[in-house]
């Protein structure tokens, strides 16, 4: 393998990466590490190169791109098998309150405690502040209204957990209805 060659040090830094590593990041840590300068058009091109690499290899891995940038992760198929393993190993599981939290913040945000605790009718300071210390929401910012209560939304790490790139991407709470979540009688 070929230290000259910029592709292998681009398919290094996505590989390294802890999160999606962007074009524009990849770029920069190049032209930092004064290597080689190579412009954001041209490393998208390297980039698309080794997805294309990866994608006629017959591994498990593939090239994604994923909440802004690029990260390798294990195809779907072999999900199940995956899957078993973090349900093993997975000790700090999401409880109820904490998923129902987390639905109300990824669909209403921004949004602040107090909304969140309208929608739930329960105190929701203990779920909150797990999902914090998870990093699965942020504080992004105060309202501009009495008492400047904070305002929540979901994480990055949100949305590399659920394979999203944007909240955009959640499914949408219409597809989610079905006559049997209907109140009342359905006019027609």
């Amino acid at each position: 393998m070929s230290l000259e060659k910029p592709e292998n040090f681009i398919e290094a830094l996505i590989f390294a990466s802890d999160k999606g590593i962007s074009v524009e990041e990849i770029s920069q840590v190049m032209e930092d590490s004064q290597l080689q300068k190579i412009k954001p058009g041209k490393v998208q091109d390297m980039v698309d190169n080794i997805r294309l690499k990866y994608d006629s290899l017959d591994i498990a891995l593939e090239l994604v791109f994923i909440n802004g940038g690029y990260q390798f992760l294990t195809r779907k198929e072999y999900y199940p098998v995956i899957n078993q393993l973090q349900i093993q190993r997975s000790k700090k599981k999401l409880s109820q309150a904490a998923l129902e939290t987390l639905a109300i913040i990824a669909y209403k945000q921004p949004i602040t405690k107090l909304e969140i605790e309208q929608i739930r009718g329960v105190n929701c300071d203990y779920t909150v502040q797990k999902l914090l210390e998870k990093e699965l929401i942020n504080i992004i910012g105060k309202a501009d209204t009495v008492g400047k209560p904070i305002i929540y939304g979901t994480s990055s790490l949100f949305m590399d957990y659920f394979g999203i790139n944007s909240t955009a991407d959640l499914p949408q709470l219409a597809d989610l209805q079905t006559e049997g979540n209907a109140i009342g009688e359905q006019a027609e």
